[in-house]
């Protein structure tokens, strides 16, 4: 399988083969591997490294002190844990995994290498944290001002496209492992209101969900019910298709 860091990076800008390589030694450092549901970093712990998810999902989330909870970022492969998180004194948030989860490492040493010698992975790396600030507004519309089909439709598209971006989809189909509570925790709805939204989805033909699998008939119409505006991913950027040293 193909770097995800290297593809996740690709759809901001084209890489060198020197860039693809220090990308691979990155990723390669320090990987560990974590089990479904559970913490990879709680609240209050002392972050010291960088976290990048090379194989399954995870999830940053916070609760409250009756034990409810909000999933505020789902991290797909190729994704960081935060970026620069290694300069606070503790986490405000928690890192979870959704599936087993294979993740690496990288002390704060190794990435100002990194962004120090390679001038165009460290654009990419601007863009990829912009575009996660602008997934997380994204998010906030959709809790604040979406209805419940609208919510769970537009997080289909988003995952959908994100898997794309690091080539984890056949056709019109993708792997996914959320649960209705986890579905319920990331919209800001009860778990027996997504169940009945999914029936919904289900009935209009605008969705296949069942053995962890999702599949979409027709993007464009799921697309337009959830009011989906690509434009916040930015996968088209002008910078992924200029000409890099080879």
């Amino acid at each position: 399988m193909d770097n995800p860091l290297s593809l996740r990076i690709e759809a901001f800008t084209r890489l060198s083969r020197e860039d693809k390589a220090a990308l691979d030694r990155l990723a390669a450092r320090a990987v560990r591997e974590v089990a479904p549901r559970r913490d990879i970093i709680r609240e209050g712990e002392p972050p010291r490294a960088v976290r990048l998810i090379l194989e399954g999902w995870a999830c940053r989330y916070k609760t409250l002190p009756d034990a409810r909870r909000q999933i505020v970022s789902i991290f797909l492969p190729g994704d960081f844990c935060d970026l620069n998180v290694y300069i606070l004194k503790e986490m405000d948030h928690n890192i979870g995994a959704l599936t087993r989860v294979r993740f690496t490492e990288i002390g704060r040493d190794a990435m100002d290498a990194l962004t120090s010698n390679y001038p165009r992975v460290t654009q990419a790396l601007w863009w990829h944290e912009l575009v996660s600030s602008a997934v997380q507004r994204e998010w906030t519309l959709n809790v604040g001002q979406r209805t419940a089909i609208e919510r769970i439709a537009h997080l289909f598209v988003e995952l959908f496209l994100r898997l794309q971006t690091v080539g984890l989809t056949r056709r019109n189909s993708c792997e996914f492992p959320l649960t209705q509570n986890d579905i319920a925790e990331a919209t800001g709805l009860t778990a027996v209101h997504v169940n009945r939204t999914l029936q919904q989805l289900r009935r209009d033909g605008l969705i296949m969900l069942e053995r962890k699998e999702l599949t979409i008939p027709d993007l464009d119409r799921l697309m337009d019910v959830s009011m989906f505006n690509p434009n916040y991913l930015h996968l088209d950027r002008e910078g992924r298709y200029l000409d890099a040293n080879d």
